[in-house]
């Protein structure tokens, strides 16, 4: 046994050494964790938007459930003119769902189209007509 002893010692000395007071005074605060988000920058502000409505539109998928929700939600960082034609193309899904089964649901899905090229032209105007 009394070979390991030097092995021994070294490592009480290390696990004491390393179980030591962490808030001694002198001893650097810990950097703050940086936090990385992976969330697309809007920029411009609308952009994203435009692309989302540029996509439904090209996939013909504005009636299919979340797809208008997403143009809505990403427009919570676009300027105003898209901000509002997006809230006016979710009223119209709103109510082209509510509408469903009944003699009004053909004008209620009109008013989706017409409103998504509304929107359309607004973000053409706005210079985000993107297709991308």
């Amino acid at each position: 046994m009394h070979r390991f002893t030097p092995f021994v010692a070294i490592l009480l000395a290390a696990a004491l050494a390393a179980c030591g007071d962490g808030d001694e005074p002198g001893s650097p605060a810990p950097a703050p964790s940086t936090l990385v988000s992976s969330a697309p920058v809007d920029d411009p502000p609308g952009l994203l938007t435009c692309r989302a409505l540029a996509a439904a539109v090209r996939d013909a998928s504005l009636m299919q459930p979340g797809v208008v929700q997403a143009v809505v939600t990403a427009s919570r960082t676009a300027d105003a003119p898209v901000a509002d034609a997006a809230a006016a193309l979710g009223e119209a899904y709103a109510k082209a769902l509510a509408s469903h089964d009944t003699q009004s649901e053909p004008d209620a899905i009109a008013a989706v189209s017409a409103a998504a090229a509304d929107m359309s032209q607004v973000c053409a105007d706005s210079g985000l007509d993107s297709a991308n």
